[in-house]
């Protein structure tokens, strides 16, 4: 796996990371400023639907950082793409359903990610 594609990988877990601890602890504070489009009365009777879906950010960052730490280059890149592609899917629907904004952000780099897997690695000897 070329520095590039570990440091994209990286960079996806770390967003992941965030939208984990934004829906799982901060949903209610940060939420409404975050959101003001939103009525402020939505935050409260939404907070186990935003925790579940920091929980299913959290599985994909941690599923992202473990490619990392496989030793095996095929099995590394197979579970990195496996799991890019679970980012990307759900950056599609995202951007299907709430605001195309998600594929920027979301989608994009784990597309961008996926190429920088797949594409050749020059070896420099």
């Amino acid at each position: 796996m070329s520095r590039l594609a570990k440091i994209m990988i990286v960079l996806i877990a770390l967003l992941h990371l965030y939208i984990a601890w934004f829906g799982i602890f901060a949903w209610q504070g940060q939420g409404p400023a975050t959101f003001p489009d939103l009525p402020a009365s939505l935050f409260e009777p939404t907070t186990a639907m935003a925790a579940n879906q920091g929980i299913y950010n959290l599985c994909l960052a941690a599923g992202l950082i473990w490619s990392l730490f496989i030793r095996d280059a095929e099995w590394q890149r197979k579970v990195a793409t496996a799991f890019l592609l679970f980012v990307t899917t759900a950056g599609i629907f995202g951007a299907w359903r709430v605001s195309a904004d998600i594929a920027l952000v979301q989608a994009g780099p784990a597309v961008i990610g996926i190429l920088l897997l797949w594409l050749p690695v020059r070896k420099t000897r």
